[in-house]
């Protein structure tokens, strides 16, 4: 396969991963919305949280940049269950559980007021991002020998089971197992890239969107198909791609990685309109595979098959003069700011 890990790695670094200051931004936003909830909690006479905990993509570090800004980030407010009751002392119901943080986050500076969704509360913000923030309730419970244990529910349709910083622990595990390149604290190995890039592929048309298979789901498909390849993002996405098409042949539905349940039901649409779009647009990089693939076939390949005009903008690597070939990506040509640009985000 012709080698364009350079350019791939080039794509996913400055098109595809959210950029620190974008992260920094975002979760700015949710610490923002900390504060206000707690004084619309106090002002209300209203339980107070016992915690908040960022999750989700935000957490696994896989947010990817989109075109028209519908950034969001999952910020989880905990309560004990004990406090969430209604005037008769029963337990709130989740429907109540949500209204009761969705009042006390009304602000008259929002253009559009926070709605009560099926599994979170919503604030919308008028440069496209949004904050999800999903409700629970913690249960401590206590065993015949004395051990205290701690289990989570969310208020969804109803009170269910759901855990996610045992997600975002199990996806860091994955990372620092299945990436060799993976940092000390576990972040931004191949693995994580690799979700990053298959996420991309998964949102490169607007048509797909709310028909294609969500961000979790395709994170789980690809830690249960991974295919490592030190120093070659290219044939590690391609591969893994493969794989995941391959097992969705057999077995499309897909587990979660912590509770007992199902992420996707067998026959599930949106798995199946996954697999459907990666197999129609895997052939485009067919052409990878010849052995005088050229540059320029290899580029317009890339381009089909994230719908994209990016990858035919970059220098072919066998222009480049054998004193820059000789020192490597850093050496830059004179004059040639295309390339500059890539080397910068190295």
């Amino acid at each position: 396969m012709k080698d364009c890990n350079e350019q791939v790695a080039g794509f996913e670094r400055s098109k595809v991963r959210m950029s620190e200051d974008g992260r920094a931004d975002i979760y700015s936003k949710a610490k923002h919305n900390r504060k206000r909830l707690r004084a619309g909690l106090e002002e209300k006479e209203d339980p107070k949280p016992v915690g908040f905990r960022t999750q989700g993509s935000y957490a696994m570090r896989t947010m990817i940049q989109h075109d028209s800004g519908d950034y969001d980030v999952d910020d989880g407010v905990y309560f004990a269950r004990d406090s969430l009751k209604g005037p008769q002392g029963a337990d709130k119901t989740a429907l109540d559980a949500r209204k009761m943080v969705c009042d006390a986050l009304q602000d008259d500076r929002f253009a559009e007021k926070p709605q009560v969704r099926n599994n979170c509360v919503r604030l919308y913000y008028s440069d496209g991002y949004h904050v999800d923030v999903p409700v629970y309730r913690r249960i401590k419970t206590t065993d015949a020998w004395g051990k205290e244990t701690e289990s989570y529910e969310l208020a969804s349709t109803d009170w269910k089971p759901s855990d996610p910083l045992k997600v975002t622990h199990w996806f860091k595990d994955q990372n620092k197992s299945k990436s060799h390149d993976a940092t000390a604290n576990g972040n931004d190995g191949q693995f994580i890239r690799i979700v990053r890039l298959v996420k991309a592929f998964a949102r490169s048309r607007g048509s797909w969107k709310g028909s294609i298979a969500s961000g979790f789901a395709i994170s789980k498909l690809v830690a249960d198909n991974f295919s490592q390849d030190e120093g070659r993002d290219d044939r590690s996405f391609r591969s893994t791609m493969k794989t995941i098409s391959t097992t969705l042949s057999y077995n499309d539905a897909i587990r979660h990685p912590v509770l007992q349940e199902n992420i996707a039901e067998p026959g599930d649409a949106r798995t199946m309109f996954l697999k459907e779009k990666i197999d129609e647009n895997l052939k485009h990089l067919e052409v990878l595979d010849a052995t005088d693939c050229s540059h320029k076939q290899a580029m317009t390949a890339w381009d089909k098959l994230f719908s994209t005009d990016w990858f035919q903008s970059r220098p072919d690597p066998s222009d480049r003069g054998d004193l820059e070939k000789a020192s490597g990506p850093a050496v830059i040509k004179r004059g040639d700011t295309r390339y500059a640009k890539e080397t910068r985000h190295a």
